[in-house]
């Protein structure tokens, strides 16, 4: 396993086990109990996926020492404000059923995220929150935020892919200091990316499949992602990363598979505000 090491010195697995979509209880539970045996020490989840329990619940019965194990989770726009923060916070801890978070993100750049960030600042100074960051941040919000914050955000987590490469964004976070963290690595399958015919030819020359390709071009670009399967064969393999590294050439193709934009969703329309808005985790 390789590691990155945050502007604060926190050092993160650059690669991770995510559990967004299953929402299913018991499935979350063996899924997350499944990684952590195969090796996995990230883990990464939210209140919005409505699975933190599960989550807890597993890391608890793995037996693996707490300190061992990188949890995330993350602040829905519902809970946005100073107060609403600290509350949701606390709630997240409970559901977990930890004593601390090793990195808390504000899911979306929506409502009052600003309040939001004052009050995660404030858990941070008090050592329950060992880094903090955010998500779904384009380079404009990034950069106001961290222009203007006491704490600058730590790990901004993004979609990014092979057809959505956040060239730009990725330049915009190195010259911050903010790590930048994958959602969505493998493209959520789009756009048939697993029988993709140039992916498929580079995993030949390795004897690796296209995903384990993907994921190894992001950690080449430094890159942490969070892999995300259900399947014991799969959440095995997506680990199995670290024996092969792709040449410039290799990497030099991929990006040409770049299209610059989502096909997942479109942060920059007005109906995707109003949808994630109208998105609520509790009464």
């Amino acid at each position: 396993m390789n590691y990155v090491r945050l502007q604060n010195g926190v050092k993160m697995p650059q690669e991770g086990f995510g559990v967004f979509q299953i929402a299913d209880a018991e499935q979350c539970e063996k899924a997350v109990m499944e990684a952590l045996s195969a090796g996995y020490r990230l883990i990464d989840t939210a209140a919005a996926y409505m699975n933190e329990e599960a989550v807890g619940r597993a890391i608890k019965k793995s037996g693996i020492p707490r300190e061992e194990i990188f949890v995330t989770t993350k602040l829905w726009i519902q809970d946005a404000g100073y107060e609403n923060a600290k509350k949701a916070f606390q709630n997240s801890l409970d559901h977990l059923g930890l004593d601390y978070i090793d990195l808390y993100l504000i899911h979306q750049p929506m409502s009052d995220y600003y309040g939001a960030w004052r009050a995660m600042e404030e858990l941070y100074d008090a050592g329950k929150i060992r880094a903090i960051g955010v998500c779904n941040f384009y380079p404009e919000r990034l950069t106001d935020l961290c222009m203007n914050a006491r704490i600058a955000p730590m790990i901004n987590q993004v979609e990014c892919h092979p057809f959505f490469q956040q060239k730009a964004a990725l330049e915009n976070m190195k010259e911050l200091g903010v790590q930048i963290e994958a959602w969505g690595p493998l493209a959520e399958g789009q756009k048939d990316i697993f029988h993709n015919p140039v992916l498929t030819e580079i995993g030949k020359k390795y004897g690796k499949t296209v995903a384990q390709v993907i994921l190894r071009w992001h950690i080449q670009r430094g890159v942490v992602v969070i892999p995300k399967s259900v399947h014991k064969n799969r959440i095995e393999e997506n680990l199995d990363i670290w024996d092969f590294e792709l040449t410039h050439e290799d990497m030099d193709v991929i990006g040409q598979m770049d299209l610059g934009h989502s096909e997942i969703i479109d942060h920059f329309s007005a109906a995707t505000a109003k949808w994630l808005n109208s998105y609520k985790i509790h009464k």
